[in-house]
């Protein structure tokens, strides 16, 4: 199966972890998706993906619980935790989830992270097809150095095909359209082997395009390295430029930084990813990055340039505050079809100035072109680009036409930015 048959545009959708970390369960999963399928997929809106630790019974918040009971079958696969998803008892997983999600025009997706349970190695327990165990195919010295849940998986042990082929069938069994495999394209962690887990990713990969199923793979968390950008872009549909990103003004900075250096490698099927948007309301269960329960950090000038830079970029969209709490600016942010079509529309984006103070980008439409003007100063500032011939400009926030110039400007208010449409 071709991975560059699915995310021929970057996806766009919702994911549980800014809101509810490691503790959402099956009713808030549900009424995030009927919003989606209410307000925003005809916007392009359609992934709906339950984050991390969807197994654990004793999940309460975006702190993991150190060496937890997790849920799991006698072929050492993690299933969900029925007091927390409770359509999946009796062993139906998370189909009755993924049927309904389909029923609306969406498409469902889950976290996983990269190996074997900790505690199917520590039990021994059976691997689906193989004579092999859990504790046979694990690579013990490369435990996550966050989460205590797995070990890695080393993909030359006999059975560790068979173990991640039986997880992808089991997930294509359950209706399953999106991996976010986590820990496993950071250089953070392992700065003495950076990348280390490359083999195991092809192993994903060839397990994912072996399942009957067309899955996009997002890894995570990052910063993936420069250098293996080949690699990542064969392999996967996305793959994380940084850590978390949180609604911090120094970290959205910084992403322009990172995009100028990742630009060359967006293309169809292969989306380097900044992240999610941490708009709306967040952290609902406990204070992380900020307070509990609390608005996003980010001031409107802000929100704006995120949406701007992800667009003209064209970053993956994965919303992650809480949908039914957003406000009438939150739903008009993020249903302008004019600026989303940067996004899923634009072609060869690319910085045409960056610096401390402020940055350009430009993207190729059809019949057209988009330019964002970012002022990065903490000052108010006017930014500029002179372009080489006359254009019809029109402001995409606006919705209003601004004339013809070969000379873009526009007057901002620090970390303030415009997206402009440019015609002949």
């Amino acid at each position: 199966m071709n991975k560059n048959r699915v995310a021929l545009t970057p996806p766009m959708g919702w994911n549980s972890w800014d809101c509810y970390g490691a503790a959402v369960n099956e009713e808030q999963l549900m009424a995030n998706a009927e919003y989606v399928a209410e307000n925003l997929k005809r916007f392009g809106w359609e992934y709906i993906v339950c984050d991390i630790q969807w197994y654990e019974p004793k999940a309460k918040s975006n702190f993991y619980n150190a060496y937890a009971d997790l849920e799991m079958d006698e072929f050492s696969r993690l299933i969900p935790a029925v007091n927390r998803f409770p359509s999946s008892a009796g062993g139906k997983g998370f189909k009755p989830i993924a049927d309904k999600i389909h029923a609306m025009g969406l498409k469902f997706g889950i976290h996983i992270m990269r190996g074997i349970p900790r505690q199917a190695v520590h039990r021994n327990t059976a691997i689906l097809n193989s004579t092999s165990t859990a504790r046979q195919v694990a690579k013990f010295y490369s435990p996550c150095p966050w989460n205590t849940d797995m070990y890695g998986v080393n993909p030359k042990a006999d059975g560790a095909r068979e173990y991640y082929q039986s997880i992808f069938d089991l997930y294509a069994s359950w209706g399953v359209d999106f991996i976010k495999c986590d820990d496993i394209c950071n250089t953070e962690f392992n700065k003495q082997n950076p990348y280390s887990a490359k083999d195991e990713i092809e192993l994903i990969r060839s397990c994912m395009d072996n399942c009957g199923r067309e899955m996009v793979l997002s890894l995570s968390p990052g910063p993936a390295p420069l250098e293996y950008a080949a690699h990542l872009s064969e392999n996967a549909n996305m793959w994380r430029l940084t850590g978390d990103f949180w609604d911090n003004w120094e970290k959205l900075k910084n992403m322009f930084e990172r995009t100028s250096k990742w630009y060359p490698f967006v293309k169809e099927g292969s989306w380097p990813d900044c992240d999610m948007l941490p708009l709306g309301r967040l952290s609902k269960n406990a204070s992380y990055e900020g307070g509990k329960d609390r608005y996003t950090l980010f001031t409107k000038d802000e929100q704006v340039t995120l949406m701007n830079l992800w667009c003209i970029f064209r970053s993956p969209l994965m919303l992650g505050g809480e949908l039914n709490d957003n406000t009438e600016w939150d739903l008009k942010l993020i249903t302008n079809s004019e600026v989303l079509s940067a996004n899923q529309n634009g072609k060869n984006p690319r910085p045409l100035k960056y610096n401390e103070n402020e940055a350009v980008w430009i993207s190729d439409g059809e019949n057209c072109r988009y330019i964002a003007l970012f002022n990065l100063s903490d000052e108010n500032r006017t930014v500029s680009f002179s372009l080489e011939e006359t254009a019809c400009v029109r402001d995409l926030w606006l919705h209003a036409d601004l004339g013809e110039t070969k000379d873009v400007f526009a007057s901002l208010k620090p970390h303030a930015s415009v997206m402009y449409l440019l015609s002949k």
